[in-house]
């Protein structure tokens, strides 16, 4: 008996490692909520302010329950989820993530924005965030600071 939860653990690690492509680094069992969430193509561009940034991932839910992201947590600074919706943004309570489905924060769309910087970021640094959700367990995950136009290759999010 003592074996099966450190073998479903491992499981779970290993399927969120490899959906994030290496971009994640740590996930959590949702799988009692009916999602299963992992996270991959996190980035951050180096930011021009010293005081704001944006960021950008991917979190895919293979389960068949619906999650919502609730909130973003960082030691970084402020983090807020912010929807772009016909050109405009504002910022949002939640965010839905779709049972079988992804919620993706890319460039121009759905976006991470960090405001009260305590430093500036650097390229090659990464920076901790730890998401919410309304019904599963929290993920921390490591955003790498990439160049400043830096832009990620089409379909990285999907394996």
């Amino acid at each position: 008996m003592r074996g099966r939860p450190t073998l479903a653990a491992v499981t779970v690690i290993g399927a969120l490692v490899l959906a994030g492509c290496g971009d994640s680094d740590s996930g959590s069992d949702s799988s009692a909520a009916g999602a299963e969430l992992s996270v991959g193509a996190a980035y951050i561009p180096q930011p021009v302010s010293d005081s704001m940034a944006a960021g950008f991932l991917t979190i895919t839910n293979k389960g068949d329950a619906e999650d919502e992201l609730t909130s973003v947590t960082s030691k970084a600074g402020d983090v807020s989820v912010h929807e772009t919706v016909d050109g405009t943004m504002k910022e949002v309570d939640r965010l839905p993530i779709p049972a079988h489905g992804r919620l993706v924060f890319k460039s121009g769309g759905n976006h991470l924005m960090f405001e009260k910087l305590k430093q500036q970021f650097k390229q090659g640094q990464t920076v901790s965030v730890e998401l919410h959700f309304a019904h599963s367990g929290p993920v921390t995950v490591k955003l790498p600071v990439k160049a400043a136009t830096y832009q990620p290759t089409a379909g990285h999010s999907g394996h």
